[in-house]
This record gives structure tokens, sequence and C-alpha cells, in this order.
């Protein structure tokens, strides 16, 4: 087992940019690199569906869709969905994040992503979140997200403090 060729593929960076340039990149640059054309398709009480064409950028080494960008689309449109319900206020923090892969998408394939608000209780709230080929309707990706609600600003009289409701 070759341990260097491991540690050098985790060191790399493979735009050849330095730590520096990359750590002076404006804060949450992250997430338009992975929403960059999504289109929203529907909005409804607990459900949303976008759409995209699956760019070059978001490719893994077998040229399909990653699967961290497929994870990072069920976190960002998973999220979406939970403030759609009456009840939400926020779109909590994150508790667990699971993605089957069930195809592949490659560059220039339209798919659409359908998320659910299974619950959103007043500490929890359960997204599912599909993807699908829209010419085809063959299941790309399916994703379940489970967010923590609970921290809210209540303030009780007479004292400023921050109530973490369970």
């Amino acid at each position: 087992m070759d341990f260097e060729s491991v540690k050098d593929y985790l060191e790399k960076t493979s735009s050849g940019a330095s730590s520096n340039d990359i750590d002076s990149m404006p804060f949450r640059f992250f997430e338009p690199v992975i929403m960059s054309g999504l289109k929203v398709d529907l909005i409804e009480r607990g459900r949303v569906i976008c759409s995209m064409k699956v760019p070059p950028r978001l490719l893994n080494v077998g040229k399909s869709l990653h699967g961290g960008a497929t994870a990072a689309l069920v976190d960002v449109v998973g999220s979406s969905v939970i403030l759609t319900v009456d009840r939400a206020t926020t779109t909590g923090v994150s508790v667990e994040i699971n993605v089957s892969y069930l195809d592949a998408a490659y560059v220039g394939d339209e798919i659409e992503i359908e998320a659910k608000a299974l619950r959103v209780g007043k500490a929890v709230a359960v997204v599912s979140v599909e993807f699908r080929n829209k010419k085809t309707g063959k299941i790309i990706a399916q994703g379940r997200h489970t967010k923590y609600l609970a921290v809210s600003n209540y303030e009780i009289p007479s004292m400023n403090v921050i109530v973490f409701v369970s």
C-alpha cells in the first residue's frame, strides 16, 4: 500500500490554488458554487421542486455528478422546504444527512430535485430530497435530512436570556 500517494491525493488542490488563495475566498462562497444554475420550478407548503443542468464544475473523476455536490444540494434544497411550513422560523442545523446514490447524471443532463417536508416540529425537522433525470424520470439519488430547529430567542421579562427548547 502506498501511503504517500494517499497523502498526496488528500493534500493537493486540483486547481493548483494555494491554501492562502482558498482561505482568502469570501465567506459562504461554497453555496453559490453548488447552487449556481439552480432554478425553482415549484414552491408550495411542504414541497419545493428545483431543476438544473449538471455543470462541469460539479463532476467527479468519473465525469458524473459528484456525490458531495449531491449531498450539498440535499442540504440546501432540503433546508429550504422547511421554511415553507407555517410554523418554521429557521432552517436549523443539520443533525444527519444520508444519501443513496442510485444512478448517474452527466454534464448537460437536466435534473429535477424535489424536497418534501416529512415533519417540521418544534425541535426537529425531517425532509426527503429526490433527484431525478428530467428526461427519463429515472431516480438518480434519494436523500433524507434531519435538522435541529429548537434554538430560539425567547425573551423572559426582565431578563435577556436565550432559552433552548427541547
